[in-house]
């Protein structure tokens, strides 16, 4: 049987920054709102943080850039860009803090059932951190899959294709 672990209620920056540490390539840190379920996989741990969605993407963020071996994909909700004031109060806000916080990255948007079928998978060989947060928006979560920090994409095609080559 496989349970989701919830730690309830601990120092979310200490959480996070332990995590980060043991965390690299193909981790997943998320940043969810109020709502997002807790995840039956054995390898995703949610963290109660109590604290607001902006505050804690502002802190993972921060890590992550500031971390020597890690860097990130992120994902949002394609959904998101599609609710109205009028349907989730603040969101407008909301997404002008996000615009702000994640300005620099390469923010992708993909249907909210993609980005949790891709941690599903994920959680299946790699352990996930889950920050909840106090948000109470829909579609707000923000996923940050973890790659490494001191190898990019061009120098991994760059090997895999002088490997081809070498196999010729």
């Amino acid at each position: 049987m496989t349970h989701t672990t919830m730690i309830p209620s601990v120092n979310w920056e200490a959480e996070l920054a332990a995590r980060l540490a043991l965390f690299g390539h193909r981790n997943w840190i998320v940043v969810a709102d109020a709502a997002y379920p807790a995840q039956a996989a054995a390898g995703i741990e949610t963290v109660l943080t109590g604290v607001s969605q902006t505050k804690i993407l502002a802190a993972v963020a921060q890590a992550i850039a500031e971390s020597a071996h890690a860097r990130a994909r992120i994902f949002v909700d394609r959904e998101l860009d599609f609710i109205q004031e009028q349907d989730a109060p603040g969101i407008e806000r909301y997404k002008q803090d996000l615009a702000a916080l994640l300005a620099a990255s390469n923010l992708q948007r993909l249907p909210h059932e993609q980005i949790i079928a891709n941690l599903d998978r994920a959680a299946q060989l790699f352990r996930i951190l889950i920050l909840k947060t106090s948000m109470t928006i829909p579609y707000t979560s923000v996923f940050f899959e973890l790659d490494c920090g001191y190898w990019d994409d061009p120098s991994e095609h760059r090997l895999r294709h002088a490997i081809t080559l070498s196999e010729s």
